[in-house]
């Protein structure tokens, strides 16, 4: 909870400083963006590579719950692609790109800023962080009215690290594996789907 309000922080502190002009450079017209995307590239492969264990932990887990990931990464996009029903000045392909998120705001928000422009790269990032606090907030009661494996959807991308603790707590130490590969498959997902949707 507290990592989503510093981001939320510093995503408003941004906000104000190009308001008001405090930035002495023009980052729309820089290649700042794209050299940050690579580094967040390369701090991904480095969290994956850099824990062993997380193979180990794959390997104990339910086949049946391999399935899980997969459900998240549908049922987003469904309902990515019926909110562009009630948005019509958005298309499809720019609400699933959105949606394609998951949760990993930092990532598909720039990538979106790269392909669409930042006005679409901004309802990126506060919809993905919106979808990790709501997950951090309501854990316990999605737990309580949809079961053990809801909190994990709804996390997204989130659960193999931000959200792991809550969701641990709530669902139990037994979904501590489920919640690192859910958060692990979908996290890989999102640099292929942002990029496919935004080609559209």
């Amino acid at each position: 909870m507290k990592g989503s309000l510093i981001i939320v922080g510093f995503f408003t502190i941004g906000v104000l400083a190009g308001l008001f002009h405090l930035c002495p450079i023009d980052i729309t017209q820089s290649d700042i963006s794209f050299y940050a995307l690579c580094a967040l590239m390369f701090s991904v492969g480095l969290s994956v590579g850099n824990n062993p264990q997380t193979l180990n932990n794959f390997r104990s887990l339910n086949p049946r719950l391999a399935f899980l990931p997969i459900m998240t990464i549908l049922g987003t996009l469904a309902a990515s692609a019926l909110t562009s029903l009630i948005l019509p000045e958005r298309s499809a392909a720019d609400c699933m790109a959105i949606g394609s998120g998951f949760g990993y705001y930092s990532l598909s928000s720039i990538f979106i800023t790269e392909y669409k422009g930042p006005e679409l790269g901004t309802v990126a990032l506060l919809s993905n962080i919106m979808r990790e606090m709501i997950t951090l907030l309501c854990a316990p009661l999605l737990v309580r009215w949809f079961g053990n494996l809801a909190p994990i959807s709804a996390g997204g991308a989130t659960t193999m690290d931000t959200t792991l603790p809550i969701i641990t707590r709530s669902a139990g130490q037994e979904f501590v594996v489920v919640s690192i590969f859910h958060g692990f498959l979908v996290d890989f997902s999102v640099p292929f789907l942002v990029t496919f949707f935004c080609s559209f």
